[in-house]
C-alpha cells in the first residue's frame, strides 16, 4: 500500500523565501521518478544548485545543545539528533546510529497498521440474539461475534449496553457467547474479555475502574443494566441461527492511531503489532517505507518497552516522512496520526514547551528520553527532526529538547497558524451514534 521509496529520488526544490508557499505544501518533498537523462537536465536550469551540507549555523546549536547536556554528565554516546530539510541535512549527531528509541517504535507499528487496513477502515462487532425478548428478558443467548478491533474498551462496553437497554432488554436467560476475534481493554483471550463485557454492560458488577471511566463520558451517560444469567461461553464454530440485533463500529483507523500515539498506549500498540505480524514485520516494512537500511530499525515489539528497541535518529524522521507521503492522497497529514503542540495538550503533550504547531511523537523510558517530528519555518520550509537521549536525566532532556527547538525556530524564522488540519476532530470515546440498530425485538 505505502510507496515503495528505494527506487525513488526526491527532486530537493530549494528556492528563494518568495517561495515559501510551494514548502508549505510538500510536507516531505513528494517523491518523483526521474531517469539520468531527466536529472541532468534539471542540473543545467540555473535554480538547481544542490546545496551544502549541513547548515553551519544549526550544527552550532547542536553542538552547543550537546555541550550543555554533557555538562551535566549525559555521555555523547548516548546521543542523537538528525534534523533535515527536504535532502538537506542540516545538523547531525550520530544521526545514522541505531539507538533506544522508545516510543518511536510506534511509528513504524503506524505505517504497518496503514499497511493492513485503510485509515478510514473500522472494525465491526456484531450483537445478536438466539432467541426472542420478552418483558425485558431474552430467552436464548446473547451472542457477541468479534473482527478483531483493537481498540474496544470499557466506554465502548457500557455504550453497547446502554443500546440493549435500549432495545428493551435488561436480561439474559441464557449465556454470553463469544465469537470470533473479540477482545476487551487489551484482552486477547476470548473467555476473559467476555467476563469482562458481562462486567461492563451491567452496572451492579462495576469496579471503581469502570465507574471512573463512566465519569469521563459524558455526563447524560446511563448506567446501563443487562443481567447474563447463564455463563460465559466461547464458540468454536461460527453460530448459524441467531438474529443480528446490533452493528457496532469502531473508532476509524486513524482515529485508533491519533489515541495511540498521542497517549503512547503501549497495549493498544501491542495489539496493532499482533495483528500485523510482529515485530520483525514491522521492522521490515517501516525500512522499506523509510528508505533506510534495516540496521537503523531494529525491533522487538511494537510498544517501544525495553532499550532493545534501536531506531537511528534519521530512520524517525525518514518514517515520519513516508507516512506524510502516503496519507497526502487520503487528504490527510501526519497531524491527524500524532500530537499536535498548542492543539493536543493531555498524554505525552502534558508540561511540555515544545514550539506551537509542531508535530511530534515523543518517547519515554527510564534512561531514555526522545523527541521527533516536523516544524514549519519561513527560511527552511519544512524541518523534519529526531532528537533521542540517554541517560537518567529524564526531565532535563525534555526541557533541553523544547528549547532546541525554539532555538531553530528564532534563527529560520516561523509561519503563524501554519500547522491547522481540517480533518481533527476530538474522540468521542462510547460514542452511542456507532452502535447500528439491526433489529427490534
Amino acid at each position: 500500500m505505502l510507496q515503495r521509496l528505494s527506487s525513488k529520488l526526491v527532486l530537493p526544490i530549494l528556492i528563494a523565501s518568495g517561495l515559501i508557499a510551494i514548502l508549505r505544501s510538500v510536507w516531505a518533498m513528494m517523491p518523483v521518478k526521474l531517469d539520468r537523462v531527466e536529472l541532468m537536465a534539471w542540473q543545467d536550469l540555473p535554480l538547481f544548485v544542490l546545496p551544502p551540507e549541513p547548515d553551519p549555523a544549526a550544527q552550532e546549536i547542536v553542538e552547543q545543545y550537546l555541550e550543555k547536556l554533557s555538562s551535566k554528565g549525559a555521555l555523547p554516546q548516548n546521543q542523537g539528533v538528525w534534523i533535515q530539510s527536504g535532502m538537506r541535512r542540516l545538523a547531525t549527531h550520530q544521526g545514522k546510529v541505531p539507538l533506544p528509541a522508545a516510543s518511536f517504535t510506534k511509528i513504524a507499528t503506524t505505517i504497518a497498521a496503514l499497511e493492513q487496513w485503510e485509515p478510514s477502515h473500522r472494525f465491526e462487532t456484531l450483537v445478536s440474539a438466539t432467541g426472542s425478548v420478552k418483558d425485558g428478558i431474552l430467552q436464548g443467548d446473547l451472542v457477541i461475534t468479534g473482527s478483531g478491533d483493537p481498540f474496544l474498551i470499557w466506554q465502548e462496553a457500557i455504550a453497547l449496553g446502554n443500546s440493549l437497554n435500549q432495545l428493551g432488554i435488561r436480561r439474559v436467560s441464557g449465556n454470553l457467547v463469544i465469537s470470533g476475534d473479540f477482545y476487551l481493554n487489551y484482552e486477547r483471550n476470548p473467555a476473559i474479555a467476555g467476563q469482562l463485557l458481562r462486567q461492563g454492560i451491567n452496572a451492579q458488577l462495576w469496579s471503581q475502574v469502570i465507574v471512573a471511566h463512566h465519569r469521563s463520558m459524558p455526563p447524560e451517560t446511563p448506567q446501563p443494566q443487562v443481567i447474563i444469567d447463564g455463563s460465559v461461553k466461547v464458540a468454536n464454530s461460527p453460530i448459524a441461527k441467531k438474529i443480528l440485533l446490533l452493528r457496532h463500529w469502531s473508532l476509524s483507523m486513524t482515529q485508533i492511531l491519533r489515541e495511540m500515539n498521542i497517549y503512547s498506549n503501549n497495549e493498544l500498540a501491542q495489539m496493532l503489532a499482533q495483528a500485523v505480524g510482529g515485530a520483525q514485520i514491522i521492522s521490515k516494512l517501516a525500512a522499506q517505507q523509510a528508505g533506510v537500511s534495516p540496521t537503523e530499525i531494529q525491533l522487538i515489539n511494537g510498544s517501544g518497552l525495553g532499550v532493545d528497541n534501536r531506531i537511528s535518529p534519521r530512520a524517525a524522521s525518514a518514517m515520519l516522512m513516508a507516512l506524510e507521503r502516503f496519507l497526502e492522497p487520503h487528504q490527510l497529514s501526519i497531524m491527524d496520526l500524532f500530537p499536535v503542540a498548542g492543539r493536543d495538550h493531555d498524554g505525552t503533550m502534558l508540561a511540555r514547551q515544545i514550539p506551537a504547531g509542531t508535530t511530534v511523537k515523543t518517547g519515554t523510558l527510564r534512561e531514555v528520553s526522545a523527541l521527533t517530528g516536523v516544524m514549519l519555518t519561513r527560511d527552511r520550509g519544512l524541518v523534519w527532526f529526531a532528537i533521542i537521549n540517554g541517560g537518567w536525566d529524564i526531565r532535563n532532556f525534555r526541557l533541553q529538547q523544547d528549547k532546541l527547538l525554539e532555538k531553530l525556530l528564532q534563527k529560520w524564522g516561523t509561519i503563524p497558524d501554519s500547522n491547522n488540519s481540517n480533518n481533527y476532530k476530538p474522540v468521542l470515546l462510547g460514542d452511542p451514534l456507532r452502535n447500528e440498530q439491526i433489529f427490534i425485538p
